[in-house]
């Protein structure tokens, strides 16, 4: 029995914000994203995620008792305590038989994720995976800070895993450096600064963008320096690891950063060649939801029929990044 991608599903907040509020015509440009979608004040990460499962149980037709396990990926959840999927099983009215686990990952969570279902799913231990993603990131950006405000929105995923009869997911490659953790942070609210002890502090940078310390800090330069010099191996190792060439790939769907950097990191990986997703211009930067929801729009676009080796990849925040060749052929047609 083998993990394989049954059907995915994403939901975006109903607030829509124009970048052209914030930035100038060039700026977009570069990143290529119009406008982003934002979670309410009263909507946290656990609402995103309830909604998109919802809407993949819709779509798809999917009997939600059959799930026997819910995996969800953020870095935001609900509470610090207790983990938000098992708070979605009680939501979502699923049997207390299901086992829950939140996966603290960022944008290369989609592809740990996925490694997670299938240890689950081929070592007999599930049958029947919801994997959610969902996140909250424009809570946690000051409104003036305008390097990373207008790269990032809000959304939700839900993918349904289930066992099939030929390997799906395969050849998964990982990798993390975490000596440059700082370069994509929240600096105060786990437990290695608690906010009570650490008075929330404002400061303007040197290019003018204000945040505090309980917000997200990214250093762009050193994250586009990161990307471009860890994704292009990972691409070789995923392909080796495969035995595939760059001709065999059907499609490439990696985390959608921003259009520069994609047009970028396709060139130097040496993937013209192949088809390869390149568009936020509505959503901007997702997280961990960017590679799903890529994944949903290009199944919406030409169906799934030949993708049959998609090479996957994340990378961003921890500093991590994970890859893997997925077979999305089995993805089911909406209901």
């Amino acid at each position: 029995m083998f993990a394989t991608i049954r059907a995915i599903s994403s939901y975006l907040p109903a607030t829509i914000e124009s970048n052209s509020e914030l930035v100038d015509k060039r700026f977009i440009k570069k990143i290529g994203v119009q406008c982003r979608h934002l979670a309410n004040k009263d909507e946290a990460a656990g609402d995103l995620a309830f909604n998109a499962a919802e809407k993949l149980f819709a779509e798809y037709n999917i009997d939600r008792h059959e799930t026997d396990f819910i995996l969800l990926c953020t870095q935001h959840p609900d509470h610090l305590g207790p983990h938000t999927s098992g708070h979605l099983q009680h939501r979502l009215g699923l049997k207390k038989s299901v086992g829950t686990m939140d996966i603290s990952l960022g944008c290369s969570g989609y592809v740990y994720g996925l490694a997670v279902a299938k240890g689950l799913i081929e070592a007999g231990l599930a049958k029947k995976i919801l994997f959610l993603t969902s996140s909250v990131y424009t809570k946690y950006i000051n409104v003036k800070d305008k390097a990373t405000r207008p790269l990032f929105g809000d959304g939700a995923t839900a993918t349904w895993l289930d066992g099939g009869d030929k390997e799906s997911l395969r050849a998964f490659v990982f990798g993390s450096d975490g000596s440059r953790y700082d370069k994509l942070i929240i600096p105060v609210g786990g437990s290695r600064f608690m906010p009570r002890d650490n008075p929330e502090v404002f400061a303007t940078d040197n290019n003018s963008n204000y945040r505090s310390n309980y917000e997200i800090f990214m250093d762009g330069m050193a994250i586009t320096y990161f990307t471009l010099r860890e994704v292009p191996p990972l691409v070789d190792a995923v392909l080796n690891a495969a035995k595939l060439t760059r001709a065999d790939l059907d499609y490439c769907i990696f985390h959608q950063a921003n259009k520069f950097m994609m047009t970028y990191l396709r060139d130097k990986a040496g993937l013209n060649d192949v088809p390869f997703h390149n568009d936020i211009e509505m959503t901007g930067n997702l997280v961990s939801g960017s590679v799903p929801l890529a994944i949903e729009q290009v199944i919406k676009a030409q169906g799934a029929e030949g993708l049959k080796r998609v090479m996957l990849a994340g990378y961003g925040v921890g500093l991590s990044w994970a890859g893997c060749i997925a077979d999305l052929s089995g993805v089911m047609k909406l209901a």
